[in-house]
């Protein structure tokens, strides 16, 4: 037995151990719940890093914000309970709602949920929703009625792309009371980093579409591109201007139909393009007055997971009426040589056949008029060479003058005098005005300026009708005076209508000009008379005229090639005057 003075100190230690396992007990679970809270928390970290490398891998660079909440909803599961986890998406002409269902609910907890996400969608964004179309897409478990349960657990996670609500991320549940400020808090970091990817991929986007858009703005051929479904995502100011579209913001794909109609079949070409993935080239199409080749083409992805992906279509308008032009001119060209060429060789030819014959030769005359003709030919066939030979020189910068002091008023008297013969066969006054200022010596090439005399007085005759006038004049301009008001000093005739140079700002000079009475020139071909093959038709000779149109071209080169102008003032109906001038 123990002593009875021994039950104290027993007492004592009893108690001591009982404390001693008490904290003991109580330390141990505390280390075991400080163990499980870490356990815990790495399994959240571990899920938090495993559910953005999935969104990361099945997603990549994707802006499709629905894709990432697809793989959010399905890996939930790892780490929530829920009933139903469901999304609700902003879209521009509806509102896109998935739920999906972990566990049978009924339809009036959708219905609850559908209702309850609205609703926050409504007092975020502070407007109606209530008459948007809802498109309702359920996955997993069935829907069953007679399971009454309502939501008891619930909560909503605003989903925010650059700084705009876009939607809501909802967890929800029958049983009361489940979600923790863990489950919130981890979620809602994960749809957090979510939107911050999405947001800067968003940025880089709208700055590439921003680069994309400026290059469009600035091409000449017209680009209209759109997605699969044939909606135009971009047209640039060319596209606009092909279909006259003046309407504020993009035009859509029935602008293009509308405008060229029975022309060309503009969806159909998109689609055949898009769903064959082929190249169409339609090459040419007249509209507007205008010839475009049109290029109807897939537009593919070549990056990431949708490598290879047809995305869209583009249509390219190229206009190709200059092309058009130019291909006309060459045949107009061709057409011309062979005129020019034709006759002066067939004279030859006739001539050479004659000259065959041993008769022919004795006759002295006859042999004489042939040599004539022959001459006249090939000199006709070496001007029409010359005359190309001098073009190629003026446009490869090659053209040059030979200046020696030459007596200008002698070589504009010779060539009057010249043409004087052609005037009495054609029955028009031909006269000269020379202001006796002008030097005897002028620095200039006497055989290119007789060649620019030659081409003026021979225009002007050529489209002076009978009965008209011609008046060469040959003055002094000084800076700052108009040349019409010099002329008229004259009393000379001066047609100023349509004359586009300010020449008082011309430097003191020699003008040579020639005025005639004739039809007049139409305002819009005023600035073609320089250029290459154009010629216009004349009712006054129109039969006897012909020509390669080179003339006026290398006039201007020649004079220019001396530092001086040309120009012309004409009024239809009236007449026109040339001119060139001749810096001292």
């Amino acid at each position: 037995m123990v002593p009875r003075e021994l039950f104290p100190a027993i007492a004592v230690l009893t108690v001591l151990y009982l404390v001693v396992v008490a904290f003991s007990y109580w330390g141990v679970r505390r280390t075991k719940r400080k163990i499980y809270e870490k356990d815990a928390e790495v399994k959240r970290r571990l899920y938090e890093l495993a559910i953005l490398k999935e969104i990361s891998d099945r997603t990549g660079y994707s802006l499709n914000i629905q894709k990432i909440l697809d793989v959010i909803v399905g890996s939930l599961n790892q780490f929530l309970e829920y009933s139903a986890v469901s999304y609700m998406l902003l879209e521009p002409s509806k509102i896109v709602f998935k739920a999906d269902l972990e566990r049978s609910v009924s339809t009036h907890f959708i219905k609850e949920i559908r209702t309850r996400m609205l609703g926050s969608l409504t007092a975020l964004l502070g407007r109606d929703l209530a008459d948007m179309e809802v498109e309702e897409t359920i996955t997993g478990a069935i829907m069953i009625d007679i399971i009454e349960e309502p939501v008891q657990s619930y909560f909503n996670i605003p989903l925010v792309i650059g700084g705009e609500l876009v939607g809501v991320l909802t967890v929800s549940h029958t049983k009361a009371g489940l979600y923790k400020e863990s489950e919130m808090e981890i979620l809602y970091k994960i749809v957090n980093q979510a939107s911050q990817a999405v947001t800067k991929l968003e940025e880089v986007v709208k700055t590439e579409q921003g680069k994309i858009a400026a290059m469009l703005e600035s091409m000449l051929e017209g680009v209209v591109m759109t997605d699969r479904e044939y909606h135009i995502l971009a047209a640039n100011p060319a596209a606009k201007f092909v279909i006259g579209y003046k309407g504020e913001g993009t035009p859509t794909i029935f602008d293009f139909i509308d405008a060229f109609k029975d022309l060309l079949d503009i969806r159909s070409k998109l689609e055949e393009a898009i769903k064959l993935d082929k190249i169409i080239t339609v090459k040419e199409v007249f509209f507007s007055n205008k010839y475009y080749q049109i290029v109807v083409s897939p537009v593919k992805s070549n990056v990431g997971f949708t490598k290879g992906e047809i995305l869209g279509g583009v249509i390219i308008f190229h206009d190709v009426t200059h092309e058009k032009e130019a291909e006309k001119m060459r045949n107009d060209f061709t057409s011309m040589m062979v005129h020019e060429l034709r006759s002066p060789l067939g004279n030859i030819k006739k001539i050479g056949e004659m000259m065959r014959s041993s008769k022919v030769l004795e006759d002295k005359q006859a042999s004489s008029e042939y040599v004539s003709m022959l001459y006249e030919s090939s000199s006709s066939m070496l001007d029409l060479v010359n005359d190309l030979l001098d073009v190629a020189k003026l446009e490869a910068g090659k053209f040059a003058v030979e200046k020696n002091q030459e007596n200008l008023k002698e070589i504009l008297a010779e060539r009057v005098k010249f043409f004087d013969t052609t005037a009495r066969d054609v029955g028009v006054t031909f006269k000269l005005l020379m202001e006796s200022a002008v030097p005897d010596s002028v620095a200039i090439d006497s055989k290119r300026i007789t060649q620019v005399m030659n081409n003026l007085f021979s225009n002007a005759f050529n489209y002076t009708p009978k009965g008209g006038m011609v008046t060469a004049l040959c003055f002094m301009h000084k800076k700052g005076a108009s040349l019409d008001i010099e002329a008229r000093t004259m009393l000379a005739p001066w047609i100023t209508d349509n004359m586009s140079a300010d020449t008082a700002l011309i430097p003191d000079s020699v003008v040579v000009a020639v005025t005639d009475t004739g039809e007049g020139i139409l305002t819009e071909n005023i600035e073609r008379l320089f250029n290459k093959f154009i010629q216009f038709s004349s009712s006054a000779r129109d039969s006897e005229h012909k020509g390669t149109g080179l003339g006026l071209v290398i006039v201007k080169g020649i004079v220019e090639a001396h530092g001086g102008v040309i120009g012309v003032g004409s009024k239809r109906g009236t007449g026109s005057t040339f001119y060139f001038t001749l810096p001292l």
